[in-house]
């Protein structure tokens, strides 16, 4: 495995969704951690709370994945490193709209789901996550989310390990 960090004060988080995969049709969250080449965090998870949705499923993946996310930031700022930007990666351009717009974009929600959306929208706004989309084909986090094969497999495993 091989890491590299281009920028020390730049984070980048890649999180994906697999929609209702597990026999109680709850959800599952892949994310990947990364500073430049290979992957420093990665998480895979099965979401706690059924959704109804795809873009519901993505609203919940960040906040499976937003412990990690805040404290390596704040780790990295007790480091001596004043984080820049700590990036959000998202294939779901439904889910970004609702996170950017706030509750312009909301219809009636459940409870759970109105926590999650508020946490997040509050820290896009604190500008604590920047939110940005990321084309599915280069969504890396899919690598701990869904069951890939051939040559989709091959290219986020050797992103994942750094691997030219």
């Amino acid at each position: 495995m091989k890491l590299r960090a281009d920028d020390l004060k730049i984070i980048k988080w890649y999180v994906d969704v697999s929609f209702a995969v597990h026999p109680d049709f709850k959800s599952h969250t892949g994310g990947i951690m990364t500073m430049g080449k290979g992957a420093i965090q990665s998480i895979s998870k099965k979401q706690k709370l059924n959704t109804r949705s795809t873009t519901e499923a993505e609203l919940v993946g960040p906040d499976d994945c937003s412990q990690q996310t805040l404290w390596t930031a704040l780790f990295m700022e007790e480091q001596g490193y004043s984080i820049l930007r700590n990036i959000l990666y998202q294939d779901n351009k439904a889910t970004i709209l609702l996170e950017k717009n706030g509750r312009r974009s909301a219809g009636k929600r459940s409870r759970a789901l109105n926590i999650r959306y508020f946490w997040m929208v509050d820290q896009i706004k604190k500008g604590n996550i920047h939110v940005k989309y990321c084309n599915t084909l280069e969504m890396v986090a899919d690598y701990m989310s869904k069951p890939l094969q051939g040559a989709l497999f091959i290219k986020f495993r050797d992103k994942i390990m750094g691997k030219d």
